[in-house]
Formats: structure tokens, C-alpha cells, sequence
């Protein structure tokens, strides 16, 4: 009876991978055929893919090579028991920088770096948060209490998530394309070494180190974690992952609180809630996954009690305005049917294929973190309020995705083919697609 199961669990560990990979490349092929043979639109050039094919290159490409060869060759000597602790977080630190900056410049040079906050230079700034700067002239508290009235006026990032990014611009006085990038750039850089401590609660030392490594690395995060708000996203998801996998309810109780002021950033960061409610489920049971349901519930109301209280904020009628908002735009151009499967699609493949593939064999095998992560996911696509441009807009769940790929990965033999493989895929992908951001 148990060598029944683990073969059948073996049989699945190797079959969902490829039938995840035929699921793919079918919805890529009907993508591609209903943009080219149909009139039926599909709101992105390349379906599923947010790029567009637009191949440029930039004379500090070479730089970029060098930098990626380096990391890939020095990279799984981290691993190594003697380097301590705090000097691998320095390192994941460094490493994300480094090659995030490399990468975008290889593009389009160092501009590249705020091109998309710039309207001298990207036709997409008009839809980014500083436009919306203006909004704040009648005060903080008139914009708060406004805000779900204004939302309609905002561009379109900024009526698509909750204030939270437009007050900390208004606060630290950003307005400009350089200082925007700045703040996207070194708030997205946490996410290295945050990656590693929240992994540590869940993984080995060396499954830990492993997880932080792929996601320095992954594809999907190198592409948009130097150029766009969604990186500083992704770090917040990660500051309230990191006490909400923790085993003390103290610390889980900080992780509901932090949560909830995520959630003041993007609406969709409950999500990380989520995630952690399905990790306790699958590792301690029903009573304590309740338990922290209940306390990040609890959190999110109280925060939102308190904002309205003090300043009339209505997230309630804010997150109508954003779904009207969000109905009537690209999303109208954007098929159901073809993006419950198109979403999940786009975003795994972009993230980095290998790290997509020992995730999906994680699935295989049940590991919880796997089918946490999936579970959000699949949840997210059916419900179908992001369609497309989930590349970008998923970022923040691209950590617990490679969390799931993290346990499949240790042994030492295969590290450095698989960083050499992600470092690949992302030259690749810069260099041939336009990806706006």
C-alpha cells in the first residue's frame, strides 16, 4: 500500500509538470492564433505575454553579461555553511540590485532605469502615480476623504490600488521620474534577503538560501522589479509573510497588522493572507489556519475602521469605483475564457520557466508551500480580476512560487544550471520584448 503511493505520488510529481507545460503552449498557440487569424482582441500584443516583440540592445549589454555570469558562477558558493547568515542576506541584497539595474540597462541604458515614470520619454507615464500628485493640493485629509469620488479622474495605476503609494510619495516629496525609480528600485532590492528570512521559517538553511537565489534570479522579477511600483509590492507582501509563517502568535499577529497596511498599497495583497492561512492549514491544521483567517479579518477591519474614522476614507466605495474602472478599460478587451488560463500562464512562464517546473513538481508531490501558492493562483484566475499583465501584476506572489521550487532543489548539482538557465531566459526576454516597464 505505501509503495502504491509513492509511486503514484512520483507518477504525479513527473505528469503535472508536462501537462502544465501542454496547457501552455496550447494557450500560447490559440493566443497567437486568435491575434493573427481573428478579429476578436485579446488586449495584449503577444497573448498571453504583456511584451511585445521589439528586439534592442545596449552598448552596457556587455556589463550585463558579465554581471549575470558572475552571479551564476559565484552564487551557489552561498550556500556554503561558512558564509554566515547576515553576509548571505547582504549578499541576496546586493545580487537583486546589481542585476536588476544590469539587466534594464542592457536595454536601454541607464534611462531605462525611470523611462516609464518619464512623459518625455514613455507613453505609459501618464498612467503612473506621479500624475496623480496633484490631487494632494487640497490637503491629505481632502484627498482621503475624496478619494473613492476621485478615483474615476486618476490615472489609471493609481485608480487601479488603494492611496497608500501617493501619500508616501507626497510625505517623502517625489516627484520626479528619478525619484520614483529610486523608491521602486531600493524598496524592490529588500525582497532578496526578505525572501531568505521568510524562507527560513519554512525550509532548510540550504532550502532557504536556495529560494532567495531563484528569485534574485527569476526571470519575472528581474524585469519588473527595477521599473515598476510593483516591486515595492512585492517587498511589502514579503514584510507581512515573513511574521505570518512564523510559528509564534505574536509574530503572526504582527504579520496581520503589517497585512492590513499592505493592503493600503494593492488591493490584492490580502492575498498573502491567504497564502499563509493555507501553509498553517496544511502544517499545524484546520483550528490554528482558522485562527489566523479570524486575526488577519480582524486586522483588516480595524485598520479600515480606524483610516475612515479619522480621515472618512471609504474603502468600500473606493474598491467599487476601482472595479468600474477596471471593467470599462483594457479589461473589456480582455476574454474571460482565454485568461483563466492565459493569467497563470503568463505569469509562470515569465517568472522562469525552471522555477515554474519544480514548483509544479512540488504540486505533484502535495508539499504544502506548493499547494498554497497554486491554490492562490488558480483562486486569482477564476476569479478573473486580473486579466493579463499578471507578469507584473502577480509580482508580489513570485517569492512563494519560488518557496514551492525551493524543496525540489537540493542538491548542489543542479543550482548552478538552473541560475544559468534564469539568467539566460531574462537576457533573452529584455533584449527581444518590449515589455514597457
Amino acid at each position: 500500500m505505501a509503495a502504491s503511493g509513492t509511486l503514484s505520488a512520483t507518477w504525479r510529481e513527473r505528469a503535472l509538470p508536462a501537462v502544465a507545460g501542454v496547457v501552455a503552449l496550447l494557450t500560447v498557440a490559440v493566443g497567437l492564433y486568435v491575434r493573427r487569424a481573428t478579429d476578436t482582441p485579446l488586449g495584449v500584443p503577444y497573448p498571453p505575454a504583456l511584451g511585445n516583440w521589439n528586439p534592442q540592445a545596449d552598448p552596457l549589454l556587455v556589463v550585463c553579461v558579465l554581471c549575470f555570469a558572475a552571479a551564476v558562477a559565484l552564487a551557489p558558493r552561498l550556500l556554503a555553511q561558512r558564509v554566515p547568515a547576515w553576509a548571505f542576506a547582504l549578499a541576496a541584497l546586493v545580487l537583486t540590485l546589481v542585476l536588476r539595474l544590469a539587466l534594464a540597462a542592457a536595454r536601454g541604458g541607464t534611462g531605462a532605469w525611470s523611462q516609464v515614470f518619464d512623459p518625455a520619454r514613455s507613453f505609459e507615464a501618464k498612467n503612473e502615480y506621479l500624475p496623480a500628485l496633484g490631487a494632494l493640493d487640497p490637503g491629505t485629509g481632502f484627498f482621503l476623504d475624496r478619494f473613492a469620488e476621485l478615483v474615476p479622474s486618476f490615472p489609471v495605476h493609481v485608480a487601479g490600488h488603494p492611496p497608500g503609494l501617493v501619500l508616501v510619495l507626497h510625505w517623502l516629496g517625489i516627484d520626479s521620474a528619478g525619484g520614483m525609480a529610486a523608491l521602486c528600485i531600493g524598496a524592490g532590492a529588500l525582497s532578496g534577503p526578505l525572501t531568505y528570512a521568510l524562507a527560513r521559517q519554512l525550509l532548510s538553511e540550504r532550502g532557504a538560501r536556495i529560494a532567495a537565489l531563484a528569485l534574485v534570479l527569476a526571470p519575472g522579477a528581474l524585469l519588473f522589479g527595477a521599473t515598476s511600483p510593483d516591486a515595492v509590492y512585492l517587498t511589502l507582501g514579503l514584510l507581512a509573510a515573513w511574521p505570518l509563517a512564523a510559528r509564534s502568535w505574536t509574530a503572526r499577529g504582527a504579520g496581520a497588522v503589517l497585512l492590513a497596511l499592505g493592503s493600503f498599497f494593492a488591493w490584492s495583497l490580502p492575498a498573502v493572507g491567504a497564502w499563509a492561512a493555507i501553509v498553517t492549514l496544511r502544517r499545524e491544521g484546520l483550528r490554528p489556519a482558522a485562527a489566523l483567517t479570524a486575526l488577519c479579518g480582524v486586522a483588516l477591519v480595524g485598520f479600515y475602521a480606524l483610516v475612515h474614522a479619522a480621515t472618512g476614507f471609504d474603502p468600500i466605495g473606493t474598491i467599487r469605483a476601482t472595479e468600474e474602472v477596471y471593467r470599462t478599460g483594457i479589461a473589456s478587451l480582455r476574454p474571460y475564457w482565454y485568461w483563466v488560463f492565459g493569467s497563470p500562464v503568463a505569469f509562470l512562464l515569465v517568472l522562469g520557466v525552471p522555477i515554474s517546473y519544480y514548483a509544479l513538481r512540488g504540486l505533484g508531490r502535495g508539499e504544502p508551500l506548493a499547494v498554497a501558492i497554486f491554490t492562490v493562483i488558480g483562486v486569482a484566475a477564476v476569479l478573473g480580476f486580473t486579466k493579463g499583465e499578471t507578469e507584473r501584476i502577480w509580482l508580489f506572489l513570485a517569492p512563494f512560487v519560488c518557496l514551492a521550487a525551493a524543496a525540489a532543489l537540493e542538491d548542489r548539482v543542479r543550482l548552478r544550471p538552473l541560475l544559468a538557465a534564469l539568467a539566460a531566459q531574462a537576457v533573452l526576454y529584455e533584449l527581444l520584448f518590449d515589455t514597457v516597464w
